[in-house]
């Protein structure tokens, strides 16, 4: 069965887009010219704003920059920096060039930067600081292809490495001398022109350069115009990595609706932010969720008393409630004044820690546990799940305020088309799709059949409704020795509702006679506990290994297990002494544990369970 859900109206608006990216900017700057486009922080904290016209200023002197040092049409320039204006000032400006973006996380060791800077073919490269430079410089022989490094902050030579306002000011003096320029690239830009080459950082092996094009883009936005829950009234704190997917096709649905965005890559000062910024929306991965229920619950669970009751209560309430709103039936009265008192006393606080503002959150990059989200419904804020890959622009299915099911990653975007394959795989065809990957002309075909289906390697199924449920991931299924199947995604998010505590959790058994999981614990919530329970002062290595915490985890490992067949649960866990991190490779930048590396990081103790 194929699937598509869209009116003819929502069509209609999304066949009317723009050519290009540059021109949808453009066109943005023109409609909203004075209204606010940006927010962004200083070094000491304060925040500043710039409008669309300055923006459209900024954008064109950069621009104009890059093509009078030299920059094709469909040229790669990269980007290597975290989450900034200048990231969002500098990737407009490739493509006003009508040139194409390659990004780069910052936590790129340098043979990666190297190798993706070559295989893409990049010519110029933004670089955040001296730190990125420094990993140019080391690999600068095998990067004959850098004509010039342009650096957000720090050291220029005057030559081979020159600053943002340097770059900005080549433009300026070239537009003097030809004056429509960049008009003249934005209108010469098509719409299957190169827009960006993101490589996938993946779980395994050399990241692959993902071709997405400028219709890829003003696709996903328009399917966000359509959808009608946005608006330029709306404010956006954007802090998620720009080099992912997430994080760019923010930018392009910011662009279709003209929305302001407040921008901050910094992690540890999202909470801060958020109180700051009291933005409508954000979009996040689930960890960032599952820290916030974690603190949360863990906060009301150090209280203890009548204080962790009242709590527990509300909770129960809440749950009730959600459910009963979301069943579509009416609310009794005693349960609507419950829940009235149950607000008030808790899960007002609870809204408040994001701001008070916040009319919804998107989830995406990873599966977001139910339980989680439902939490969240009952405390009256919405997280709207969605599904996409790299190889989609991001976005191909997505839950919507008006239209949604908690545990579904919703309807397919108005305009595409998604089937469930006969071995259960998820096929997506649309203008979202990648054009392939770059140089590797073998993987492409064997990922998009002749008709255009892209193979995602999840598997799922759509109900008479046409939300998509995700039930794992090709690659992560598993089969024990004893020939029953497991898929490890499902029993992990399940255990994040249960354990507040709990950061990351790996379940493993491909192969052996029964599962086993490697679980890390978030360090602020230890460090919380600890002091709850006479261990005040003692590092998270030591309150980890105590016996108080492994059974507390064994309880919660049992709650879990009565919710699973018997195949799937777990007889045998270690909490490891650290929790997963980027720079060890264990997680990849847009938060997604490396299953593979985590597993060979920790062999001996997953073998001592079989052994």
């Amino acid at each position: 069965m194929t699937v598509t859900v869209a009116t003819p109206e929502q069509i209609e608006i999304v066949n009317d887009r723009a050519p290009s990216m540059g021109a949808a900017f453009f066109s943005r700057v023109e409609q909203s010219g004075p209204r606010e486009a940006y927010r962004y922080p200083d070094e000491d904290e304060n925040w500043h704003s710039m409008t669309w016209s300055e923006t459209g200023e900024r954008v064109t002197r950069l621009a104009a920059g890059l093509v009078s040092l030299g920059i094709e049409p469909e040229e790669r320039v990269a980007i290597a920096s975290g989450t900034r204006l200048e990231w969002i000032l500098a990737d407009l400006a490739v493509l006003a060039a009508g040139a194409a973006t390659t990004t780069v996380y910052p936590s790129t060791m340098s043979d990666d930067v190297a190798y993706i800077l070559a295989d893409s073919d990049s010519r110029i490269v933004f670089a955040e600081d001296d730190e990125q430079v420094a990993k140019l410089r080391e690999k600068h022989s095998e990067l004959p292809s850098i004509i010039k490094v342009v650096v957000f902050e720090g050291t220029t030579d005057g030559d081979w490495v020159i600053g943002f306002d340097e770059l900005e000011k080549l433009g300026e003096a070239y537009l003097e001398q030809h004056p429509t320029v960049v008009q003249d690239r934005v209108a010469a830009t098509k719409p299957d022109s190169l827009a960006t080459l993101i490589y996938t950082s993946g779980t395994t092996g050399r990241p692959k350069g993902v071709r997405l094009s400028h219709d890829g883009w003003t696709y996903e936005g328009a399917v966000i115009v359509s959808g009608g829950f946005l608006s330029e009234d709306d404010l956006q704190f954007l802090w998620l990595p720009m080099a992912h997917s997430f994080g760019k096709v923010l930018l392009s649905t910011q662009i279709a609706i003209g929305f302001p965005t407040a921008i901050d890559g910094r992690v540890p000062k999202i909470v801060d932010n958020l109180a700051i910024i009291k933005p409508t929306f954000m979009g996040a991965a689930p960890r960032i969720f599952e820290k916030a229920y974690g603190r949360i619950v863990g906060m009301a669970e150090a209280e203890g008393g009548a204080k962790l009751k009242i709590f527990r209560w509300a909770e129960s309430v809440g749950v009730e409630y959600s459910r009963a709103v979301r069943s579509g039936k009416s609310v009794s009265p005693v349960l609507k004044a419950k829940f009235t008192v149950a607000d008030k006393l808790v899960f007002s606080k609870v809204r408040d820690r994001f701001g008070g503002r916040v009319r919804f959150f998107i989830s995406g990059a990873a599966a977001l546990s139910p339980e989680i989200a439902e939490w969240f419904h009952a405390a009256g804020v919405l997280i709207l799940e969605g599904y996409g890959l790299t190889e989609t622009s991001a976005g191909a299915f997505v839950n919507q305020p008006t239209s949604f099911k908690l545990g579904s990653v919703g309807t397919p975007f108005p305009g595409s088309e998604a089937k469930i394959a006969e071995d259960g795989e998820i096929l997506i065809k649309g203008p979202h799709i990648m054009q392939g990957y770059h140089n590797l002309d073998a993987e492409s075909a064997s990922s998009l059949t002749s008709e255009g289906w892209l193979h995602t390697g999840d598997e799922g199924r759509i109900d008479e409704d046409g939300f998509l449920f995700i039930t794992g991931r090709k690659k992560e299924l598993f089969k024990t020795s004893g020939g029953k199947y497991v898929a490890p995604p499902h029993i992990e998010g399940m255990f994040k509702g249960i354990s507040s505590l709990t950061s990351q959790i790996v379940v493993h058994g491909n192969e052996r006679n029964f599962c086993s999981a490697l679980i890390t614990l978030d360090p602020d919530g230890v460090a919380e506990w600890a002091g709850k329970h006479g261990m005040a002062g003692k590092s998270y290595a030591e309150v980890v290994a105590s016996q108080e915490i492994h059974d507390l985890l064994q309880s919660q490992i049992d709650e879990l297990n009565s919710k699973l067949n018997r195949w799937e649960t777990i007889k045998k866990f270690a909490i490891l002494d650290h929790d997963l991190s980027i720079e060890n490779g264990e997680i990849t930048p847009s938060l997604k544990v490396k299953r593979n590396v985590v597993e060979a990081n920790n062999k001996d103790i997953l073998d001592g369970f079989y052994a």
